[in-house]
């Protein structure tokens, strides 16, 4: 089922979300929604915050990056790197910090270059409640890292210098306020 995107503005972006306990939520069912949902609007990740659940789970698939690139160019961090991180936790970032122009889907039209470690060990479980201990790097790593800040409550307009955050400060109240032409659906603040 594809679920409108909550906008930038709703409180339950500012929380820190809420560990799952095993069998209170069907993580597959919201597992199928969240992919289907991100898919619908383009992203490559999505955090169930984003969705109005404060709850610690997010899913991800970079492969979208990797489409339409020569071979040389294909980002192997994002070869077969679809998951979904149920209460993760990140256990070390390390590496160099490096920049990238990112968006949000619950921020539509706005952009800024943000820097983040290149390499991110996390610790999280699968849908089948499997604990995972896995190090990914580059694209990958910084994916993680985007949808990690959802669950605590940070969102990558946070990480702006603060001139380029007061440039955006109307463009931020616009989609608050629903206007925006995102071409997915949307859940916007009362």
């Amino acid at each position: 089922m594809i679920l409108p995107i909550i906008a930038y503005g709703d409180p339950v972006l500012r929380k820190r979300a809420k560990e799952i306990e095993p069998g209170s939520v069907d993580v597959k069912k919201l597992s199928d929604d969240m992919f289907e949902t991100m898919y619908k609007a383009s992203g490559v990740g999505l955090a169930a915050p984003q969705i109005g659940q404060s709850i610690r789970m997010f899913v991800v698939d970079g492969q979208p990056f990797n489409e339409g690139e020569k071979d040389e160019d294909i980002d192997q961090s994002l070869i077969d790197f679809k998951k979904t991180f149920i209460n993760p936790e990140i256990i070390e970032e390390a590496g160099d910090d490096w920049g990238f122009e990112e968006g949000c889907l619950s921020i539509p039209g706005i952009r800024g270059e943000i820097f983040r470690p290149e390499i991110v060990v996390i610790r999280y479980f699968d849908t089948d409640w499997n604990e995972h201990e896995e190090e990914f790097d580059g694209m990958a790593a910084r994916i993680i890292q985007h949808e990690y800040d959802h669950l605590d409550g940070k969102l990558f307009t946070d990480y702006l210098p603060a001139l380029r955050r007061q440039l955006i400060k109307k463009k931020l109240s616009d989609i608050t306020k629903g206007k925006t032409d995102a071409e997915y659906r949307m859940r916007f603040p009362k």
